[in-house]
């Protein structure tokens, strides 16, 4: 068990905010459903309302109603098939033996998503209990109609939940782990070896997959504002436009190119030569001004664009190019082998430079001060 947990601790992560008040809100959600139903209507099988409140505290309130929905069609499916199962067989084995199948295919087929599971399950609850009179099945059905609104409601009037403080948390860690990783390759230019380019090369295939989650956290984002009564009362920060996710997967695919690159110039199973030590130290010099080109553009994202700023940046792009021409000039009189991995190093920091330096506008995020 020791050794189990000291595996799971490095994965386990502190839950934010949202994941906490969510968390508080499904359980205060289940415990309303339960004492309008188990206590007040003094239900037979009180379980179905919590167990639909829970389910329905989803991350926005428009997929609350969308689950909600969906949902209810499969418990209601499940109820009826389990229940006119019992009442034409009057053997609860047989009943199951019937009302699975047809449950679990239905959940299966229909366009639901992940809540056809409530189908075959609901069924089975129904069976386990062994009520299958008609007012039996109407009250399954009334304890799920209110453990669904009072999901919807808590979910809706308790910190309707908003995402754009997530997509802009994304959005400024893009610049400043691209400056990292810029950082370390040129620490590490002049003596890296296979091993420490792999790694390299992971924590660019990590950038994208970072592009890929903000691309998800903007429709998050979006769908956050639909049915949501309460959005207007949040505290929400504008995002910027798609174009910021354009650059930044436009720079991640440079780095995951270049760090390709120096991974097959390290490895003994591969053709391609190391680059010369004077080039490599060159290299170092445009990535190292590269990573301060970076820097500035999460002061960009959370701020907007200033003249400190856009200089700071400028200064970091013309010391980058300097030592990029230095580099070219290494490409006279190099073996055939030697000047394609140069080269290819050459174009690839090239493109990266010039993906550093976006117009205002091609950032989607405006000017100081700008309304």
């Amino acid at each position: 068990m020791k050794a189990v947990l000291t595996r799971m601790a490095p994965r386990m992560q502190r839950p934010d905010r949202y994941q906490v008040v969510q968390s508080l809100k499904a359980a205060a959600a289940a415990i309303i459903a339960w004492a309008l139903t188990g206590w007040w209507l003094e239900a037979p099988m009180a379980l179905m309302a919590p167990w639909a409140a829970v389910a329905l505290v989803q991350g926005t309130v428009y997929r609350s109603m969308r689950t909600a929905t969906q949902l209810l069609l499969m418990i209601t499916a499940g109820t009826l098939l389990a229940a006119g199962a019992a009442a034409v067989t009057g053997n609860t084995m047989t009943a199951v033996v019937i009302a699975l199948p047809l449950t679990a295919l239905l959940g299966n087929l229909a366009p639901v998503g992940g809540q056809g599971l409530y189908a075959p399950t609901t069924a089975l609850f129904v069976l386990a209990y062994g009520s299958y009179s008609l007012p039996a099945v109407g009250h399954r059905l009334l304890e799920t109609l209110v453990g669904a609104a009072v999901g919807i409601a808590v979910n809706a009037v308790v910190l309707p939940p908003v995402h754009s403080l997530h997509v802009n948390r994304l959005a400024c860690a893009l610049p400043r782990d691209c400056a990292r990783l810029l950082r370390d390759i040129a620490d590490g230019m002049e003596d890296y070896d296979a091993q420490r380019a792999e790694r390299w090369h992971r924590s660019a295939q990590d950038l994208l997959a970072s592009v890929s989650q903000l691309y998800v956290g903007r429709g998050w984002d979006s769908e956050s504002f639909r049915l949501n009564p309460g959005h207007r009362l949040r505290r929400t920060t504008p995002a910027p436009s798609t174009a910021w996710d354009v650059v930044w997967a436009r720079v991640s695919n440079r780095l995951l190119a270049l760090t390709l690159t120096l991974w097959e110039t390290a490895s003994d199973h591969r053709g391609l030569p190391r680059p010369p030590l004077r080039a490599l130290e060159d290299l170092g010099l445009l990535l190292s001004a590269a990573a301060e080109a970076c820097a500035p553009h999460e002061a960009i994202m959370a701020h907007g664009w200033d003249e400190e700023q856009r200089d700071r940046r400028n200064a970091a792009l013309a010391d980058a190019h300097r030592a990029l021409a230095a580099v070219k000039e290494h490409l006279h009189g190099q073996a055939p082998d030697v000047g394609a991995a140069l080269g290819s190093l050459a174009a690839d920091c090239h493109a990266l430079l010039d993906d550093l330096a976006p117009d205002e506008g091609d950032t989607g995020v405006r000017p100081t001060g700008a309304r």
